[in-house]
């Protein structure tokens, strides 16, 4: 799940309010209640960067027990085209989109794939798309 940067902002905001009528009920002077509300907006940011960079990564599929396929690799799918020109259109064609067909020839989803590559299914199927007309042309 992607981080909400306004729902953490919101959340923060009303846990300091809190804090500072505390420290104020307390008789804490306001010099260091500001510099202490600061100091807590620069480690949320901090905090703030950091989830926003790994939360927002794709996480690498594997798949799990008995859905494990074999995973047929670019070389393989190569080696067994019999047909010349479908062979020469696919060995003219870059190693990840070659990866991409792979996948999906094998039933993982656009999303799957998506972790797997870290290409966005928009531009998976993009790039299958354009193969599969490339192969409509030669053949």
């Amino acid at each position: 799940m992607a981080y909400n940067h306004r729902k953490a902002e919101i959340e923060w905001l009303n846990w300091k309010e809190k804090e500072e009528k505390q420290m104020r009920e307390l008789g804490v002077d306001e010099d260091t209640i500001q510099r202490l509300h600061t100091y807590d907006w620069q480690q949320f940011n901090k905090e703030r960067q950091y989830q926003q960079r790994w939360r927002d990564r794709p996480i690498p599929f594997e798949p799990q027990g008995e859905q494990k396929l074999y995973l047929q690799t670019v070389d393989t799918l190569l080696d067994e085209i019999d047909n010349e020109q479908l062979w020469e259109v696919l060995r003219k064609t870059d190693k990840l989109t070659l990866k991409m067909l792979v996948m999906k020839m094998q039933g993982f989803s656009g999303k799957e794939i998506f972790c797997a590559t870290g290409v966005p299914e928009s531009a998976i199927n993009n790039r299958i798309a354009r193969l599969r007309k490339k192969i409509k042309n030669f053949l």
